[in-house]
C-alpha cells in the first residue's frame, strides 16, 4: 500500500488559514453539495516513511532519457450518474496503480479499475469510485479533494520526477517546478448560460491544496448550488467546470458578476496588506 506521509502534509497545508472572500447573502438557497465550514479534509492516514521502489528507480532512468510529461488528474462528476470517474495520465509512465487504489480504499471508497487506453498523450487510466457506505458517487467536496490529494501524493512518491511538473511539488516533492505561475495572470473565470435551469461556470487558476473545497465554499456563501462538474489538475494548473444554479434556475447576469468577482477576490495573489493581519 502506498505511503501516505506526503498526503498528511498536504492536508495539514490545506488547513492553513486563507484570506476570506466577501460573503453575499440571498434567501432560500438550493444546495446540492453541502460543505461543513468547521471541518476540512479531516481524513487521516498513517504516516509511513517512503522507501525506494522499482517505480522510483525507473523514474530516475526516465528523467535522464525523456522529456517529462505533464501529469493530469481528472475528477469527473458528469459522465456517470452513479459513480465518480477519475482519470490519471502521466505519459506512458503509469504502472498498475495498485498503491493508489489501495490508498483510495482506505478513504472508505469502492474503487473499480474501469479501463486503460492509449493515445498520443500517453496512457489514460480510469477508475469508477463510489462511497463504500452508500454505493453511490462521491458528492462531498471534502472527500473529492481528499481523493485528488491522495492521487497526487502517490504520484509524488512513486513517480518523483512528476514533482517539477506539479504545483504541490513546490512544498512536498523532491524538485520544485522551474516555472512559477502568476496567479493573477493564470486565473480565468467565465460564466455561461446552459439552458433555463442552470449555468456553466469555468474556472482556471494556479493549483494548491484545498482548492476544490474552497471553491465550493464560495458558491455556498452566495447561495449558488452546484449540480455537477469536473475538476482537472493539469500540472501547475487547476481547471474546473461546474454546472450551477440559483434556486433551480440559471444565474442572472448580476449574480454571475457577483460569483465571478467573489472568485477573483479569493483567488488573487495575497498582498502585503493581506499578510499583515
Amino acid at each position: 500500500m502506498a505511503s501516505c506521509g506526503i498526503y498528511n502534509h498536504l492536508v495539514a497545508f490545506s488547513n492553513q488559514p486563507t484570506s476570506k472572500p466577501p460573503i453575499f447573502i440571498a434567501p432560500n438557497p438550493v444546495n446540492h453539495i453541502a460543505v461543513s465550514p468547521r471541518s476540512r479534509l479531516s481524513y487521516s492516514l498513517s504516516t509511513v516513511v517512503p522507501k525506494a521502489s522499482s517505480t522510483a528507480l525507473e523514474a530516475i532512468i526516465y528523467q535522464e532519457t525523456d522529456e517529462i510529461p505533464v501529469p493530469k488528474v481528472i475528477i469527473d462528476q458528469d459522465s456517470d450518474l452513479d459513480a465518480t470517474v477519475v482519470e490519471i495520465t502521466f505519459g506512458d509512465r503509469l504502472g498498475a496503480l495498485l498503491d493508489t487504489m489501495g490508498a483510495l480504499t482506505n478513504l472508505g471508497l469502492n474503487v473499480v479499475k474501469a479501463n486503460v487506453h492509449l493515445d498520443s498523450s500517453g496512457k489514460h487510466t480510469k477508475f469508477s469510485i463510489t462511497k463504500a457506505s452508500t454505493g453511490r458517487k462521491v458528492e462531498d467536496p471534502e472527500l473529492l479533494e481528499a481523493i485528488r490529494l491522495t492521487i497526487i501524493s502517490n504520484l509524488l512518491e512513486y513517480h518523483p520526477e512528476s514533482s517539477a511538473q506539479l504545483a504541490m511539488g513546490e512544498a512536498f516533492g523532491i524538485e520544485a517546478p522551474k516555472h512559477k505561475l502568476d496567479v493573477d495572470i493564470a486565473t480565468r473565470i467565465h460564466v455561461y448560460d446552459d439552458g433555463p435551469n442552470r449555468s456553466l461556470l469555468s474556472v482556471e487558476t494556479a493549483d494548491r491544496p484545498g482548492l476544490l473545497v474552497d471553491l465550493v465554499k464560495i458558491f455556498t456563501d452566495i447561495n449558488v448550488a452546484v449540480e455537477s462538474g469536473e475538476f482537472d489538475t493539469e500540472g501547475l494548473l487547476a481547471k474546473a467546470k461546474f454546472h450551477v444554479n440559483y434556486r433551480g434556475k440559471s444565474l442572472l447576469e448580476p449574480l454571475q458578476q457577483v460569483l465571478a468577482n467573489s472568485l477573483r477576490y479569493f483567488l488573487r495573489r495575497p498582498t502585503t496588506e493581506d499578510l499583515s493581519f
